[in-house]
């Protein structure tokens, strides 16, 4: 009876011992393999999911803008300036025309690219004599706080038709670069006149018909006194720019074709500054009410120009429309020869 316990015992103990070996034999196993698996395919390893690069960019790209938005209302502090190597740099590109070209959208749609900080104003510092005469690190403190591997743009049409301007600018750079955005002149010029009356209105005060001022009343002539015309005249301004820089550092944009179809314009400007492309379509959708595009920055963040903007022109003549076109026609044809761009202008 004792024997035949002592073996049912011995036979118990097999079988377990048995289980216990075979468990740490498979955990064995299963630890070997899991540190085989592990080198394949670590978790920490993996690849981040598609566009979370992206996000990140996005995500820096965001706070840099709102970084520099901050500093443009003064709300930012020294030391945030310092920590961030933020700079206050003198423009590399200069829209320096043509008024009622396009120049304040240029500049605004040029801001959609990181690489582009723009200064919000127009500050007027080589064709106004007495900021002239306040000295460049008065220019410089006028720009925006950037940092170092951005490019700051300035705007002042002005600048293209007054005699001073161009030895300026090639004294503080003689190798910047120079945006020159241009609309049909006649068109321009109504452009011009429109503006203007619209602000002899709000003062109430009244102003002459555009036929009147664009053509001289004793000789029938159109009038190259009025200042509307003679800013049209293009091709006499860039000759004068022409004596102080080569004509590979200007960029001609089309200001009709920005209205209308404005990405490509905007591309052309990229490879010019020799910027990596940035802008695409998203940043650009057509406002229908305003009936021009307006800019999309991100997700969150988009605006259009100001309601200003888009005037409607008032009724001209046909028939002075026509004499100041046919008035144009060879200096356009000239301004052609010389920029090698053509325009479809009338």
């Amino acid at each position: 009876m004792l024997f035949k316990q002592q073996v049912l015992l011995r036979q118990k103990l097999f079988v377990l011992g048995s289980l216990a070996i075979g468990s740490l034999l498979y955990l064995v196993a299963r630890v070997g393999t899991l540190d085989r698996l592990q080198p394949i395919c670590p978790i920490e390893n993996r690849l981040a999911p598609p566009g979370l690069a992206d996000q990140i960019s996005l995500r820096t790209l965001q706070y840099k803008r709102s970084l520099l938005h901050e500093l443009r209302k003064g709300n930012a502090t020294k030391e945030q300036i310092r920590l961030h190597n933020l700079v206050q740099q003198l423009p590399r590109a200069i829209i320096i025309g043509v008024r009622k070209g396009g120049t304040r959208a240029l500049l605004e749609m040029l801001n959609l690219h990181p690489a582009v900080v723009k200064a919000s104003q127009e500050i007027h510092f080589f064709d106004n004599d007495q900021n002239y005469a306040r000295g460049i690190d008065w220019y410089r403190e006028k720009m925006p706080f950037s940092f170092p591997h951005q490019i700051t743009i300035e705007k002042s049409p002005a600048y293209f038709i007054t005699e001073e301007v161009p030895e300026r600018i090639f004294k503080m750079n003689s190798s910047i670069k120079l945006l020159i955005i241009v609309r049909e002149p006649t068109t321009r010029a109504v452009s011009d006149y429109t503006q203007v009356l619209e602000g002899k209105e709000r003062k109430n005060k009244t102003y002459h018909k555009f036929e009147k001022l664009a053509i001289d009343t004793n000789t029938c002539e159109v009038n190259t006194k009025y200042k509307a015309v003679r800013t049209s005249i293009y091709t006499k301004h860039l000759e004068r720019w022409l004596k102080y820089f080569p004509v590979e550092q200007f960029h001609i944009v089309d200001g009709d074709r920005l209205i209308t179809d404005p990405l490509p314009e905007l591309q052309l400007v990229e490879r010019f500054l020799n910027l990596p492309s940035r802008i695409s379509q998203y940043n650009l959708y057509f406002n229908a009410t305003r009936g021009f595009y307006c800019l999309r920055f991100n997700i969150v963040f988009s605006k259009c120009l100001a309601g200003s903007k888009g005037r409607t022109h008032p009724e001209v003549d046909p028939a002075v429309v026509a004499k100041l076109r046919k008035f144009f026609h060879p200096f356009n044809q000239k301004f052609y020869q010389i920029t090698g761009r053509t325009f479809s202008w009338p």
